[in-house]
């Protein structure tokens, strides 16, 4: 796989900075006391198939919690969502999306901030985030469970091309570079293995100048792996009930490396955790989720 492959592309929808246009927030009157609202565009490119793709959601979810707290509260603002516990009630169409923020709690060390993903409406994703201050030192203890996992893909890796079967399907490949490692996904050839999956991405250059920007894009990373199930021959949609995702700093310029296994997969749901490294093996981000287990259709 070639940077060329990877990188350079023609697409009118691919321009400098795709993540940070997602991210951008209009605010909008709010008729609810406390409260802000925000609108914003989640356009198709962040899709998966026809369905917005959740991680984005939780991000902009973030970049709306962040942008009310550092207006309602200046003081708090190097604080940084650092956990965010989301329920998806519904799935949003791509298209203008709002955003209704309302702050629970401030403290020294802890703010608590409620925001709703809104469409016609209708709250579709509910995120609860803890806001506290990025670890910014080198860690005491990091087990290192993937030594083995270059820091960029290598010449086998398989990149999400337009016109690949994963490129076809993630149309969130048109705005950064995605590839996956092939030794860890079995159903790209027919065949099963075990429930795990390893990728790298890697934002936009533009993307990747704003550090707040390219901390919401490590929080989306965390939910960029397909549904590991679809390594024991579960094909489709997987809707997430529930994910929990973690930031623990601000990654490192390059590619992120996603590392997706599960604990138990059941006949109606399975869990998941998303491991996100940045480009000096960091953690930089974790998600763990509950989904439902593709229905044949």
């Amino acid at each position: 796989m070639t940077e060329l492959a990877i990188d350079e592309r023609s697409r009118a929808d691919v321009v400098d900075a795709p993540f940070t246009r997602v991210c951008a927030l209009t605010e909008l009157p709010s008729d609810v006391p406390g409260a802000a609202r925000f609108r914003g565009t989640i356009d198709e490119t962040w899709t998966i198939g026809k369905k917005v793709h959740g991680g984005t959601m939780v991000a902009t979810s973030a970049a709306a919690a962040t942008r009310w707290l550092r207006t309602a509260e200046p003081s708090m603002e190097e604080m940084f969502p650092i956990a965010g516990s989301s329920d998806f009630l519904g799935a949003p169409d791509p298209g203008e999306v709002e955003y209704l923020v309302r702050i629970r709690k401030t403290g020294r060390q802890i703010c608590l901030v409620d925001t709703d993903l809104v469409q016609g409406g209708r709250t579709l994703v509910h995120t609860a985030f803890t806001f506290g201050h990025l670890d910014d030192t080198p860690p005491v203890y990091d087990r290192d469970d993937h030594p083995d996992m270059p820091a960029e893909p290598p010449a086998d890796a398989l990149g999400y091309e337009d016109d690949s079967p994963m490129g076809r399907l993630v149309h969130v490949a048109r705005a950064a570079s995605v590839a996956i490692d092939p030794g860890w996904a079995p159903f790209l050839e027919g065949k099963q293995g075990e429930p795990r999956l390893r990728l790298w991405i890697r934002p936009r250059d533009a993307d990747a100048q704003d550090p707040d920007i390219a901390a919401y894009f490590a929080m989306m990373a965390g939910d960029m792996s397909p549904p590991v199930p679809i390594n024991l021959g579960h094909f489709g949609w997987a809707p997430t009930v529930q994910m929990t995702t973690y930031l623990r700093r601000r990654p490192a310029p390059g590619w992120l490396r996603i590392i997706a296994t599960a604990h138990e997969i059941g006949e109606r749901m399975f869990d998941e955790d998303q491991l996100v490294l940045d480009s000096t093996g960091a953690v930089v981000a974790q998600t763990r989720q509950l989904a439902l287990i593709p229905q044949p259709r």
